[in-house]
């Protein structure tokens, strides 16, 4: 004969969990359904990628706190009492500290990514052999779009390389566009020893000029570098663009220096290659 008091029990016993556990997911849910419209909201007015940024780690942050409250709120409406809550929540740390050491330092280096802000999303970094632009940072991985990867190159690879938060404490962190979004770049032109070299200096720096109407935001200006070489004189054209465009720009700066040497006589390109001189003696 089936004893239905016992099972009645232990549903009854059960039952709190389950209300339990109702509550919290429909609350959580609520909750981010309450942020992600304020999110919205205020995306669509910021102006800046900082600002976008600051709103997207922020939501990120409030979702967090607001699931551990109300899960340490539910431990203790279950236990009955704070003493009870202290027990568990020490009991729950020292276990999840021992068994979960490389997420729980992932943790504590998105803490650090938070408030020290070493890079935001949207800008360009290398961690380590990684190169990308920061699609999204959580609390356990950095989310890079790739540049370079198969090609010798800074454009993006279209794919997306996911990054542990825990190799921040072991990793150099080179960060493009920290300041602003404009990086140093240069393009190299040899000219021969015969050539004008004032001429040389002044379409690399006009041609530069040229393509860098794309932004007018820029304030500083081309320069240029000279420097020795076997076959003939290396002229650097040195001049800051935007890093994403950093490979687009170098190639039209290229092709315009081209351009405008061909119609001068005056400079030549210098390149490995011999040249005989034929003197005719006197007799």
């Amino acid at each position: 004969m089936v004893d239905f008091s016992y099972i009645l029990t232990a549903i009854g016993d059960f039952l709190p969990i389950v209300r339990t556990v109702l509550i919290i997911s429909v609350i959580f849910v609520l909750f981010t359904i309450f942020v992600n419209s304020i999110k919205k909201v205020l995306l669509k007015r910021t102006k800046t990628k900082k600002q976008k940024s600051n709103v997207k780690i922020f939501s990120r942050i409030i979702n967090y706190s607001f699931f551990v409250l109300i899960v340490l709120i539910a431990i203790f409406s279950y236990s009955g009492s704070w003493s009870s809550l202290g027990l568990t929540v020490g009991l729950l740390s020292a276990a999840m500290g021992w068994a979960l050491q490389k997420p729980i330092t992932g943790v504590a280096a998105w803490i650090m990514i938070v408030t020290k802000r070493p890079f935001e999303i949207g800008d360009r970094i290398i961690i380590g052999g990684v190169r990308g632009d920061v699609a999204d940072i959580t609390l356990t991985h950095i989310y890079l779009r790739e540049i370079g990867g198969m090609a010798t190159s800074e454009e993006s690879s279209g794919r997306t390389i996911m990054v542990p938060n825990s190799i921040m404490f072991e990793q150099n962190i080179i960060n493009y566009t920290l300041q602003d979004d404009y990086i140093l770049d240069e393009v190299v032109l040899s000219v021969t020893y015969e050539s004008d070299l004032d001429k040389a200096k002044k379409i690399g720096i006009e041609s530069a000029k040229e393509i860098l109407k794309e932004f007018p935001e820029l304030k500083s200006e081309p320069y240029v570098r000279t420097y020795f070489q076997a076959n003939g004189i290396n002229v650097h054209i040195r001049y800051f663009t935007h890093a994403e465009k950093r490979q687009e720009t170098s190639s039209k700066v290229t092709q315009e220096i081209f351009k405008q040497i061909s119609k001068t006589k005056s400079v030549e390109f210098a390149y490995p290659h011999t040249e005989i001189v034929w003197k005719q003696g006197k007799k």
